[in-house]
């Protein structure tokens, strides 16, 4: 890691960082879902217990909330910030300025399909996208020389 931080990231490193952000994205919907459902206050009375006036019972379903907007908010930020990254890498990979690099640069890390499947929609072989890949990289890397970790 010490390497990495001072000399800066490789181009698929880089590159693959949009979709670590996706993941990071779908697993706190699940997470927010969970949360609702929490928050929901579905759990159900428990009339067999004593009823007090200083009981906090009720705290729990106004915590449950907080936290749920809170998280909300959290999550709507990473959505900008994935946003964010999103654009600047289309922008990055167009900048290449050339047709099937970019072509299938952008399906590969922005719209998130395997070379296998890139190479299907642009009709080509597979050993020759995988080279056409690592020709991609290449270019991206020496075009953009100080990669470094997104937000």
């Amino acid at each position: 890691m010490g390497e990495e931080k001072r000399t800066g990231l490789t181009a698929r490193k880089y590159l693959t960082q949009l979709e670590e952000l996706d993941i990071n994205i779908n697993q706190d919907l699940e997470m927010l879902e969970e949360m609702k459902a929490n928050a929901s206050g579905l759990n159900g009375v428990d009339y067999g217990r004593e009823k007090v006036q200083t009981s906090h019972m009720g705290d729990s379903l106004g915590n449950a909330v907080t936290r749920y907007v809170a998280f909300d908010g959290k999550l709507h930020e990473e959505i900008e910030r994935f946003t964010s990254a999103r654009n600047r890498i289309i922008t990055e990979i167009r900048g290449l300025h050339d047709r099937k690099y970019t072509q299938l640069l952008f399906k590969v890390y922005v719209q998130f399909k395997s070379i296998r499947q890139a190479a299907d929609e642009m009709k080509m072989s597979y050993r020759y996208t995988i080279q056409l890949h690592n020709k991609a990289l290449k270019s991206f890397g020496e075009t953009y020389k100080d990669l470094r970790y997104l937000a």
